[in-house]
């Protein structure tokens, strides 16, 4: 493929993106809300209007939201991918997603840790104890001890193993369950402007970071040998890349909840359209990404209207039956 082509579909991809947000702002509301109203809250602001303040105190916070989540878990699973080299990585399978969640868990039920951390922290310290034992258990640390269905193996254990801590914490603190519970299905209805001002420096500054770690991800891909021979630090890469991938999950978890296989589809429709160069399928992933979470958001409204339909729930249904594909597919 040729550059011009790459940049076409980055290109179109953007104009997907745009569309679909537009669409976002005005589709299925209670209240009905039309496309002229929309232009006129943005150009021409009337707090008097009610379908205006709709549009910018909750649909502008929730798609802007939803479109850096997109794109946050979009990048941490690429980035995974790349530093395992297994199709099969994501942070829904490889235990973060569910570390972060316990995290949460704990952080928001147990009287002993109120104000001792921040959602955020404690979903980057849940993620990250996760992360640490299934790159042990997989031996990803070692050079050349890279072993996909290992890894993946323990990603799963340690995913139970989150999930029913955390459901036994939710057990022992009923009082705060069903807060918890709504939490961890992954939906972006509370999304507000104040969750974007909390949000929006830490996923920008990660996928910033993401896109300076794609030369070490291209030669990553020739093997760990070549890629050190090449001058590669494997130990610094490897660090830096997981730093990111917390950094991304942890304040993604924190501001929406667990939404997971994002990481998982993403990078492998990315690698269709543009193939293997990460400097251009990063950010192709991330817009996708951006594009898929968007479009989950305006399908959680319409699914079940007036009422709603966590986004997490949504994406569960078209990343299961992908995961068992691509299982499948490694193994036949």
């Amino acid at each position: 493929m040729t550059r011009p082509f790459y940049g076409l579909t980055i290109v179109l991809a953007a104009i997907l993106l745009l569309l679909l947000g537009w669409w976002n702002l005005f589709a299925w509301s209670v209240i009905p809300i039309q496309a002229q109203d929309v232009w006129l809250s943005l150009t021409h602001f009337d707090s008097q209007s009610i379908s205006h303040r709709i549009v910018q105190d909750l649909r502008l916070p929730r798609l802007l939201t939803a479109m850096f989540v997109g794109a946050c878990l979009a990048t941490a699973g690429t980035i995974m991918q790349g530093l395992t080299r297994n199709p099969l990585a994501a942070p829904s399978v490889l235990g973060i997603n569910a570390g972060a969640a316990l995290g949460m868990a704990l952080v928001s039920t147990l009287p002993i840790l109120y104000g001792a951390l921040s959602t955020s922290l404690a979903a980057m310290i849940g993620g990250g104890v996760a992360w640490l034992l299934v790159m042990l258990l997989g031996n990803s640390w070692r050079i050349g001890g890279n072993e996909h269905g290992r890894l993946v193996l323990a990603g799963v254990s340690i995913s139970a193993l989150c999930a029913a801590l955390t459901k036994a914490v939710v057990i022992m603190e009923e009082d705060q369950a069903a807060g918890v519970l709504t939490w961890l299905t992954g939906s972006l209805a509370d999304a507000r402007w104040q969750t974007w001002q909390h949000y929006w420096p830490f996923a920008l500054a990660g996928l910033f970071g993401a896109l300076l770690l794609t030369p070490s991800l291209n030669l990553l891909q020739l093997g760990e040998e070549h890629a050190r021979n090449l001058g590669v630090n494997l130990l610094r890469s490897k660090l830096f890349g997981s730093f990111l991938v917390l950094l991304l999950v942890g304040t993604t978890i924190s501001a929406v909840g667990s939404i997971g296989f994002i990481g998982l589809i993403v990078p492998h429709m990315a690698r269709l359209l543009v193939g293997q160069d990460f400097r251009i399928f990063l950010p192709v992933a991330m817009l996708l990404g951006a594009t898929l979470v968007t479009l989950a958001d305006t399908l959680s409204r319409a699914i079940s209207y007036p009422m709603e339909t966590p986004a997490g729930a949504i994406l569960a249904l078209i990343g299961a039956p992908f995961f068992i594909y691509l299982v499948r597919k490694r193994t036949l």
